[in-house]
């Protein structure tokens, strides 16, 4: 049976590193917001029914965007930190999702995903129980480091970089976020709260520019990268 697929974009994030008083997924980026491009992109994926944005409660810049009022996509309010804006999603999405329905869950400040990346990791995990996520492998030799000094090098062959979209069944990525965010567990991406419910996602890898917007100098490199996409 072939499940149907949504996506959640957590979106109310100040992007404090970014130096700037405009949250990050609203700066200008070759003409357009960040999340623009970031919302071009998913749209550009087929099989996602529906897009939901998570959005800071004073949000004053949604509106502004051209692809506000698109039909595929919703809004919701979402909370202060990443896992509570992605709750808020699913729990939007309750009554259209199944319980075995796909969830797509990717950063709203990462505009270069390929969607022939996005495709390839629903492909690839469509008849996997639990899901997985985007990754790269470590290129750089990696150092365990304590207070300033060299503890030991880590083995990069088991090192890999998170990415985003992650993927997972709809109703297991809620239950792993509504335990830890109630455990006061630590969770930085979505398959940290799926990892910490006892489950293993899988590995798909993507491609190395699909980077994330964090400090200034990112928007440059994201340019170049949109130029030639």
């Amino acid at each position: 049976m072939r499940r149907r697929c949504f996506a959640v974009v957590p979106a109310a994030g100040r992007g404090r590193r970014m130096g700037s008083e405009i949250p990050k997924q609203y700066l200008n980026l070759a003409g357009k917001p960040v999340l623009q491009h970031t919302l071009e992109r998913l749209l550009a994926v087929p099989d996602l029914e529906i897009i939901v944005v998570a959005l800071a409660a004073d949000d004053r810049r949604w509106h502004e965007l051209p692809l506000a009022r698109h039909p595929r996509i919703r809004v919701t309010e979402g909370g202060a930190e990443r896992a509570d804006s992605v709750l808020a999603g699913l729990e939007c999405l309750e009554g259209a999702a199944t319980a075995a329905d796909w969830v797509m869950v990717h950063d709203a400040a990462r505009p270069c995903l390929r969607p022939a990346d996005a495709e390839k990791l629903l492909h690839t995990l469509a008849e996997d129980e639990v899901g997985g996520i985007l990754a790269l492998p470590s290129v750089d030799t990696l150092k365990e480091v304590t207070d300033g000094v060299v503890r030991q090098t880590v083995a990069r062959h088991r090192i890999w970089r998170a990415l985003t979209p992650q993927l997972f069944r709809y109703r297991l990525l809620r239950r792993s976020l509504e335990q830890a965010l109630a455990r006061g567990m630590p969770v930085t991406d979505e398959s940290s709260a799926v990892e910490l419910a006892g489950f293993r996602p899988k590995i798909v890898e993507g491609s190395p520019d699909n980077i994330k917007i964090t400090r200034p100098e990112d928007l440059p490199l994201a340019r170049f990268i949109l130029e030639r996409s």
